[in-house]
């Protein structure tokens, strides 16, 4: 009973409201220093198209199906309210407060969430295409099954969030932390992770086929099943991964670390691993067909059952590694000589 009283929100405020967009966005203009109050009312179904309600306290507020198209709710705040299945095409939610907010199947697609906090946000199912979240919170937010496909996600941090099977195809995610988040079976294919923090991340049978993962910090990530496929991954840093049965085919991984890292039985047919540390990590299995291993460094690396047919280690260093097993046909070994038997 207390914390009803304490979320009840001014009476005039909402009567001024219920009297349609045009006179409270008038009377907004004419009271610019008053805050409005309408945390805890029920706004379902409310037609709100292009409502001024920035600064609003709609804490609380139920807002299930209402109108918000194009709305104004900068700097609004809205935690714990209930926007179950609201439209907000195109409207602005810049720097507002919305964690803890329900927004299960919610229509975002183009809307302003810059800056916007939106931790421990239910987005299930959510339409976030042609979003613009650069520098917003989703830390512990669940976006499972969200489609999020050409969204502007740069320096968003998304730690812990859940985005399994979501749509995040073309998504800019560059300098963005996804520390422990869950992109189990997501696609994110064709987006921009260079220079993200993906560290013990779930990313089990993802589709990163294509993606821009440059300078990005994925170690003791799961990857296991992914597609990697004609992805960059230069200088990444992918220590004691979980690779196994991951497509790698045509990836660039120069200069890339993955010592420690489980790649048995990945697909590394025609990878460019110049200049790789691959120290201890398990390739038994893998399929290194034309790999350009040039300068990589094998230390220790467990390589039985090895397919390198023409792979090139010209320069590696294989100190430590038995190759009795692996497959070397065509393979240029590290003094120049080709291995033809």
């Amino acid at each position: 009973m207390v914390q009803k009283a304490r979320y009840m929100g001014n009476s005039e405020h909402l009567a001024i409201l219920k009297q349609g967009v045009a006179g409270w966005n008038r009377w907004r203009l004419e009271n610019p220093e008053t805050i409005p109050n309408l945390s805890g009312t029920n706004l379902r179904r409310a037609n709100l198209r292009e409502a001024d309600l920035s600064g609003v306290n709609l804490r609380w507020t139920n807002l299930s199906n209402a109108n918000l198209l194009g709305a104004n709710l900068s700097s609004s705040d809205l935690v714990k309210a209930n926007l179950r299945e609201a439209d907000l095409y195109k409207a602005n939610l810049k720097d507002a407060e919305v964690s803890g907010a329900y927004l299960s199947r919610a229509h975002l697609r183009e809307a302003c969430l810059q800056r916007c906090d939106l931790s421990l946000a239910n987005l299930q199912g959510a339409d976030l295409t042609n979003a613009y979240f650069s520098g917003a919170n989703l830390s512990g937010a669940d976006l499972d099954e969200s489609d999020l496909s050409n969204a502007n996600l740069n320096e968003t941090n998304l730690s812990n969030a859940i985005l399994s099977n979501a749509n995040l195809t073309n998504a800019d995610l560059r300098r963005s932390d996804l520390t422990n988040a869950n992109l189990e079976y997501a696609n994110l294919s064709n987006s921009n992770l260079s220079d993200s923090k993906i560290c013990t991340a779930n990313l089990s049978h993802a589709n990163l086929q294509e993606c821009d993962l440059s300078n990005t910090t994925i170690n003791q990530s799961n990857l296991s099943h992914a597609n990697l496929a004609d992805s960059i991954l230069s200088n990444a840093n992918l220590s004691n991964a979980n690779l196994s049965y991951t497509n790698l085919k045509n990836a660039v991984l120069s200069n890339a670390i993955l010592s420690n890292a489980d790649l048995s039985r990945s697909n590394l047919e025609d990878t460019i691993l110049s200049d790789a540390i691959l120290s201890n990590a398990n390739l038994s299995g893998a399929i290194l067909t034309g790999a350009q291993l040039v300068s990589a460094k094998l230390d220790a690396a467990f390589l039985i059952g090895t397919n390198l047919v023409k792979a090139n280690l010209r320069l590696a260093t294989l100190n430590g590694v038995s190759l009795s097993e692996a497959n070397l046909f065509g393979t240029i070994m590290p003094d120049g000589s080709i291995q033809n038997c």
